[in-house]
């Protein structure tokens, strides 16, 4: 028999005893087994750090808006409105007439319409048929004439000639909604009452995924929620003009576009980031 190796014994069970442990000194030159070693590295006194999962992205984090809102600040300095307008009535009556039409060709209808009807109460004086000939290349000519005319009445009954500074007043003339009312309030009188919600403000407020909403109500909410206060106004004016210049509703001008890194819109024609499905205008 050779020296320092102890044969199996039979057991009661018929079954073979373990062999007895090797020497410390063959435990110690043994290979470390794979499954115990990483065990041991996943351990509670591991010093090792967990690996961090990427967080979440957050389309309206105040980093991001931030970084959107400068680069706005940037391209659109000092922005306002583009319908020509010498006061707040004939502000009013360009607004109610640019609901589908074009600020450019509602711009070639009022020089001569206000020309024609100088004053707000030369408007009321007027019924809804005598204007519709002078209105008619806006579109909608009939109901936007019963807008101006029932808008001009209602002041000078009601408002004494003078076109009323407070929303929910605004709020009661023919023809205006909310958009109009904070075109007016902003533009007019400096009010940041709200966002003007427009088709444009519409599209690149979805398309930069700061909301998710269609409805006009719910994207002012939506907006006015992550865009400071003092910053509504020319706010609304650099995404109006935005819309027009470079995110257009077909094919957007995305390479020449600042904001083409912080925009993953699905409808974009060129993209250096990842794209969103879920954003759309």
């Amino acid at each position: 028999m050779v020296r320092g190796v102890i044969p199996r014994q039979p057991t009661k069970t018929g079954r073979p005893k373990a062999l007895r442990s090797l020497p410390r000194t063959t435990q110690a030159h043994s290979a470390p087994h794979p499954i115990l070693s990483e065990r041991r590295k996943g351990s509670v006194g591991s010093k090792k750090k967990a690996i961090k999962a990427p967080r979440a992205f957050n389309p309206v984090a105040p980093q991001r808006v931030g970084k959107i809102l400068k680069r706005l600040d940037a391209l659109y300095p000092s922005v306002t409105c583009a319908l020509t307008h010498r006061n707040a009535w004939e502000l009013l009556v360009a607004t109610i007439l640019s609901a589908q039409s074009t600020d450019t060709n509602v711009n070639r209808v009022t020089p001569g319409l206000f020309a024609k009807y100088p004053t707000l109460e030369n408007f009321a004086a007027l019924s809804p048929e005598q204007l519709e000939p002078d209105v008619r290349s806006t579109g909608f000519f009939r109901n936007k004439s019963k807008s101006v005319v029932g808008a001009a009445k209602k002041i000078v009954s009601e408002f004494g000639g003078e076109v009323p500074c407070e929303m929910d007043q605004l709020l009661t003339l023919p023809g205006v909604a909310r958009k109009t009312a904070n075109v007016v309030l902003g533009t007019w009188f400096g009010k940041a009452v709200g966002v003007v919600v427009d088709t444009h403000v519409t599209r690149v407020s979805r398309r930069l995924e700061l909301t998710p909403n269609t409805d006009a109500v719910k994207i002012e909410r939506d907006l006015t929620n992550i865009i400071p206060q003092d910053r509504w106004i020319v706010f609304s004016h650099q995404l109006i003009w935005h819309g027009r210049k470079l995110c257009m509703a077909r094919s957007p001008r995305c390479a020449d576009c600042p904001l083409e890194n912080l925009c993953h819109a699905a409808d974009k024609t060129w993209s250096t980031v990842e794209i969103h499905q879920n954003a759309k205008p």
